[in-house]
């Protein structure tokens, strides 16, 4: 797989969003401004109809063939505008250079237009390998029909017959976990609970050919509507990984391009990640979450986390190649199930790591460039510039200096002799420490780039320099112009 030098994603999104159906409008506005501050992908939230119609972040998917052309749920436009503005919104940030990830959400479908009768077993809601009772008749939310759409750009209506199961049973009001009769949990997803291939909503068998075929058509059909050059697949880890590897195989096999991919599996434990990779024969990179873990509780452990421990354990040290790295997202914000948010103070610190160090594609969030007002959140200190730092001076080999357990860094020697940068942080006191960065920048005094420490550093004979920083911050020093 091809590997553009110096990736940044965006994630074009966040969790509060007004619900005013203008994001595609803002969005298009932004994109001169996103590629000067250095993004060279953008991941936008799901483009289709939700249950929730124009109140649906996107995830609670309903029909994925309406991009906001079709009066369903209450509304034409999605939360984030029309199909019309959606398609705008693309080839604005193609007319910048800016590649788009579709975010793709293939795990279940919700707000089913009418009910069936299966028979199901309730399962253990711990272990959904174990049943809490016999099959029986339930009454299921899993007949799709569409009638608004009228089978324009396809005629599929989906029934019982392609669920494994559901959450709720309309007969009697029940919750649970009910698989239906004649069919199992998919293989090949991440053992938590015993499978947790069920998620939400009615769960796809990913076995069923009629599935397999129509999942592939809508990617073939949403790929060409929006131009997409990439896709960000949500909640992988309940999701067959034979189904993605067959998946993106075809898509990219369709398209004749690279079709950059990252997927959520959201687990701390490195090993799963590695093994969904290499189940998917390295079809698709992952976001680095125990990383982000790390950066979470360093910004609550007091100086008492061990940096010389930051990357042990991440998808950064096992499998960079295929490492998406992040700070925060929509799942992890304040307000979230998933709320794991990374301290105000070390934001900064965490960005600088992720965005200008050799390893692993840095995802920078959306509430953390722009704020979160719903949270009363600013953006984060410095993240313009870091951005921008990456594509002018984050080149050449890195060397690292992770020997302390509160001040490290790396620096790079850059590809000439004015790029290049040192990166020195710490969660601690203020210190310094005696960093390479090449002999090509013997004589040159470095600077600190986001003011944090005022004098210069120049450059001996060896091609060390002494740089230092501040306590709870980080300084990136660069050749002086």
């Amino acid at each position: 797989m091809a590997k553009i030098k110096n990736r940044t994603l965006l994630q074009g999104f966040e969790w509060y969003l007004p619900d005013d159906g203008e994001h595609w409008n803002r969005l298009k506005k932004e994109a001169p401004a996103l590629a000067k501050a250095g993004v060279t992908h953008i991941w936008l939230p799901p483009a289709y109809k939700g249950q929730g119609g124009i109140h649906d972040v996107g995830y609670g998917t309903y029909d994925m063939y309406d991009l906001g052309e079709f009066d369903q749920k209450g509304s034409v436009k999605t939360k984030y505008g029309s199909k019309k503005e959606y398609l705008s919104c693309i080839k604005a940030m193609h007319e910048e250079k800016i590649e788009v990830l579709g975010d793709i959400v293939f795990n279940h479908r919700m707000g089913a237009d009418e009910t069936e009768v299966v028979r199901a077993s309730r399962m253990n809601s711990g272990n959904r390998n174990e049943t809490w009772d016999g099959y029986h008749e339930i009454e299921a939310w899993t007949r799709f029909t569409y009638p608004a759409r009228k089978g324009k750009y396809s005629k599929m209506q989906w029934n019982y017959t392609h669920f494994d199961g559901v959450d709720y049973d309309a007969r009697t009001g029940q919750n649970g976990v009910f698989l239906f009769e004649g069919k199992h949990w998919d293989d090949e997803v991440d053992g938590e609970n015993g499978n947790f291939d069920y998620l939400m909503g009615a769960d796809f068998d990913l076995e069923h050919p009629e599935v397999i075929n129509e999942l592939t058509a809508f990617g073939k059909w949403y790929t060409d509507m929006a131009q997409l050059d990439g896709y960000r697949l949500d909640a992988v880890k309940h999701m067959d990984a034979a189904f993605y590897r067959n998946w993106l195989s075809a898509m990219r096999e369709y398209t004749k391009k690279e079709m950059f991919t990252v997927g959520e599996f959201w687990s701390p434990d490195v090993w799963k990640l590695k093994s969904y990779i290499d189940k998917t024969c390295g079809e698709m990179s992952l976001f680095d979450v125990p990383l982000h873990f790390k950066f979470h509780r360093i910004g609550t452990a007091n100086s008492g986390f061990p940096m010389t421990q930051l990357f042990a354990g991440t998808l950064t040290e096992a499998d960079s190649w295929h490492s998406v790295t992040f700070v925060e997202n929509h799942d992890t914000q304040p307000g979230q199930a998933l709320q794991s948010s990374v301290a105000p103070w070390f934001k900064p610190i965490a960005y600088a790591l992720i965005l200008l160090q050799e390893r692993g594609v840095p995802c920078v969030f959306y509430g953390d460039l722009y704020g979160i007002p719903h949270e009363n959140l600013a953006p984060v200190t410095h993240l313009e510039t870091l951005m921008k730092l990456r594509q002018s001076h984050a080149h050449g080999p890195e060397h690292d200096y992770y020997n302390d357990d509160n001040i490290v860094g790396f620096t790079r020697e850059g590809e000439t002799v004015k790029k290049g940068l040192a990166l020195l942080l710490s969660d601690g006191a203020g210190g310094s420490k005696r960093m390479y960065v090449g002999t090509q920048h013997a004589g040159q005094a470095f600077i600190d780039i986001l003011g944090n420490c005022p004098e210069e550093v120049v450059i001996e004979g060896d091609g060390n320099g002494v740089f230092r920083t501040e306590g709870g911050n980080v300084s990136v020093w660069i050749p002086k112009k």
